[in-house]
């Protein structure tokens, strides 16, 4: 019987080398940072829209408040001639559109809280998953 060197057996194909191994794995996780950076990319994408619609909200809420203050002046005019007394006129159509601009003024900032912090956060967890998952996988 022949004594071979562990070197000289021939290997299993189901057992690969240390370098094909490390290429395999650079190869996956470039892979998974092309991918993470895409999700980034698309969150940070939703993130921006809430803000421009958080912005846009709280624009017409400025609007509709200069509308309002329009309106005190017009409505003392125009209630002259009313039953109510003027005073009384000009504050409920004054209410009423400091209520309107109120309500867009609560939609707006709730569209840009959601939005906030301008963190891909999602891609972040991700990137944290796969670097622990990669840790775990390294000590075994």
């Amino acid at each position: 019987m022949m004594n071979r060197s562990v070197d000289q057996l021939p290997r299993r194909e189901s057992e690969e080398s240390a370098g094909d191994l490390v290429k395999q794995a650079s190869e996956q996780i470039s892979q998974l940072m092309r991918q993470e950076l895409r999700l980034a990319q698309a969150e940070m994408q939703q993130k921006s829209k809430r803000f421009g619609i958080g912005g846009g909200l709280f624009g017409g809420a400025g609007v509709i408040g200069f509308v309002a203050l329009q309106a005190v002046a017009a409505t003392a005019i125009v209630a002259l001639d009313l039953v109510w007394p003027l005073w009384l006129s000009a504050l409920v159509v004054t209410a009423v559109l400091l209520v309107v601009a109120g309500a867009l003024a609560a939609v707006g900032k709730k569209q840009v809280s959601r939005a906030s912090p301008p963190t891909p956060e999602q891609a972040i967890d991700g990137v944290k998953a796969d670097a622990a998952y990669v840790k775990e996988r390294a000590h075994r």
